[in-house]
């Protein structure tokens, strides 16, 4: 399955469990380890886990292999890389302290309705 495909799999996991403000980025003309950044948030970390399991969920059933996940014990940042996607899932207050989007702000951002 190519990595548009697998991002709009992820969206759609984020979108069942209510994720806050979900942005695609395109970031596969400025990095090389990988074709998009997924960013979504929630608004506790209970939410925070249930979105990052809903992901892997639907995207083992999409054939995808997770490489890694990191920050699910904690809840306010979990980490979910699939190779060509990266998905960055926020407790509300991390996101913003973080501000990934201003850091890969290179990159291009995709309408979800483009996926």
């Amino acid at each position: 399955m190519i990595s548009k495909e697998l991002a709009k799999v992820a969206v759609s996991a984020l979108q069942d469990k209510k994720a806050g403000d979900i942005k695609v980025i395109d970031i596969s003309d400025v990095s090389s380890m990988g074709d998009y950044f997924i960013i979504a948030d929630g608004s506790n970390p209970n939410q925070v886990q249930a979105m990052c399991s809903n992901v892997e969920e639907f995207l083992n059933k999409a054939g995808a292999k997770l490489k890694n996940r990191e920050g699910y014990s904690n809840g306010g940042w979990i980490l979910l890389d699939y190779y060509d996607i990266i998905i960055h899932i926020f407790m509300e207050e991390e996101r913003s302290f973080y501000d990934l989007e201003h850091i890969w702000r290179d990159g291009r951002v995709v309408s979800l309705g483009d996926l």
